[in-house]
């Protein structure tokens, strides 16, 4: 079965959810990110995708405090990210309880100490993002796109033991119009060991259903539980 991992976006230390990562179009969910983390506990999930917009546009980590109290308050397996680019920014996220950190922009801008990191704290802590648009990765938030492409920037990773890949489809993320699947049936092709975190556009039940048997280990969720699109049951059932 395809491992489920609800997602809580923060600004301004509320739960919300962007379109296209189009900070205009942010809607805010739940103004106690906590209290949605122990609901999503409550419904069994074992972990969490916590993603720190402020952190991401700002360039540096911003809402640690949340993270700090999210896992002072539950037993969530956390993943961060958003705003990790410097040895300060990933101690802090470390030290407020994340059991893992998600770096995206700085393994596009600095590759050499994403590997340094990668061999300090091991590759099992380290989830590489790869935000995707127009077969570009983009960085900073997702203001700008870079000249990397998306399958030699998982190589040159991959290559140095990363296991956990986060991809995110830009055009697809908070659209509810269904995940890329092809997509990720062509990272899967390519390199079949990997834990691919399938993320952006899952709208319904049958989307997870699908990515599941395209053989998709992993699927990230938010806006469509938000929204009520999708009943847990159903599928952990």
């Amino acid at each position: 079965m395809i491992e489920m991992i609800p997602a809580i976006d923060l600004i301004g230390g509320k739960c919300v959810r962007l379109t296209k990562g189009d900070y205009g179009t942010q809607k805010i969910y739940n103004e106690d990110p906590v209290a949605q983390a122990k609901e999503f506990e409550k419904l069994g999930f074992k972990r969490l995708h916590v993603v720190d917009l402020d952190g991401a546009k700002s360039k540096h980590i911003v809402n640690d405090a949340v993270l700090r109290a999210i896992t002072d308050n539950t037993s969530l397996i956390v993943d961060f990210g958003g705003g990790i680019k410097t040895a300060e920014d990933i101690e802090k996220a470390f030290n407020a309880g994340a059991t893992m950190v998600t770096l995206g922009s700085i393994a596009v801008t600095n590759p050499q100490l994403c590997e340094e990191w990668i061999t300090k704290y091991g590759a099992d802590k380290i989830v590489l993002g790869a935000d995707v648009r127009n077969g570009k990765i983009s960085i900073n938030g997702w203001k700008e796109d870079s000249e990397e492409e998306l399958i030699p920037f998982l190589k040159k990773y991959i290559e140095m033991g990363v296991k956990n890949v986060l991809c995110t489809e830009i055009s697809k993320d908070g659209t509810l119009e269904g995940p890329a699947i092809e997509l990720y049936k062509q990272i899967m092709a390519e390199y079949p060991h990997i834990h691919l975190i399938a993320s952006g556009g899952v709208g319904c039940n049958d989307d997870i259903t699908n990515l599941d048997r395209a053989g998709i280990p992993a699927v990230v969720f938010g806006k469509a539980y938000y929204e009520g699109k999708i009943q847990i049951d159903e599928i952990t059932n």
